[in-house]
């Protein structure tokens, strides 16, 4: 059976979801910013938690874990790299390991940049990824903990994956992503419409997650740095494309 996917708001932007195995009943929490909206989710669905997956260490993606699992003692799984910053951990992942919610099963993709160690968790049968902070529709995570070309290459092996596949990221940051593209690719007529796309879904209350990952290669600037166009918009032609991508990054900072 597919799964089901239950997605809400949490803290002042983030995004909370749970991912729901129909057969097993098993259902997990893709991190928890706070525990009140992940219950009133569960209640709304009738689901009942038992995994709690964790894709960084930062308190807005891990402030509700220690309160979900009193009240539920579910497994709480997070990446070997960050396990020690998040708590109440069971069991860690690595690079390629499989993460199975009931039958649903998927892949652990380590994504250095905006942590030191996060984890993506793509889950192919079902066609989602869940991006944490890697990764936002029409944008990408702040580079905290590692390098630019470690952000680069994590963007590199999301791109990788099908074009079908349905992106969840963290945070409903997706307009203002959209208004700092424009000033690197103004005609790109994909990023056009995706823009119209999330005026309609934002003006409807609607959340502009998730995102269809053909369409972020399309109009995400932060998955075009190795495009020609691209690097010659930021006056970088014919530079690598770790530097362009920094480049696009470094701008994005100070937007």
């Amino acid at each position: 059976m597919p799964a089901q996917t239950r997605l809400f708001m949490c803290l002042k932007d983030n995004f909370g979801v749970l991912l729901h195995d129909p057969g097993s009943g098993r259902t997990a929490a893709i991190d928890a910013p706070e525990a009140a909206p992940v219950e009133a989710a569960l209640e709304a669905t009738g689901w009942k938690l038992s995994d709690i997956l964790v894709t960084h260490h930062h308190g807005d993606h891990t402030g509700g874990i220690e309160e979900l699992k009193r009240r539920y003692r579910c497994r709480v799984l997070a990446p070997e790299g960050e396990a020690g910053g998040i708590p109440a951990v069971d069991e860690t992942m690595r690079e390629g390991d499989t993460v199975r919610v009931g039958a649903i099963e998927g892949r652990v993709i380590v994504t250095p940049g905006h942590t030191a160690a996060p984890a993506t968790l793509y889950f192919p049968a079902d066609k989602l990824v869940f991006a944490g902070d890697t990764l936002f529709s029409i944008g990408c995570g702040r580079v905290i903990e590692g390098t630019m070309e470690q952000m680069w290459q994590s963007m590199l092996k999301l791109r990788a994956l099908p074009d079908d596949t349905m992106v969840h990221c963290g945070h409903e940051y997706t307009l203002a992503n959209i208004r700092f593209a424009k000033t690197i690719e103004p005609d790109n007529k994909a990023l056009a419409a995706r823009e119209r796309e999330v005026t309609a879904l934002l003006a409807a209350g609607k959340p502009t997650a998730p995102a269809r990952l053909g369409d972020e290669k399309a109009a995400n600037p932060f998955l075009r740095a190795d495009v020609p166009e691209v690097a010659k918009a930021v006056g970088m032609a014919g530079a690598p494309a770790a530097e362009v991508f920094a480049e696009i990054r470094t701008r994005k900072n100070k937007f």
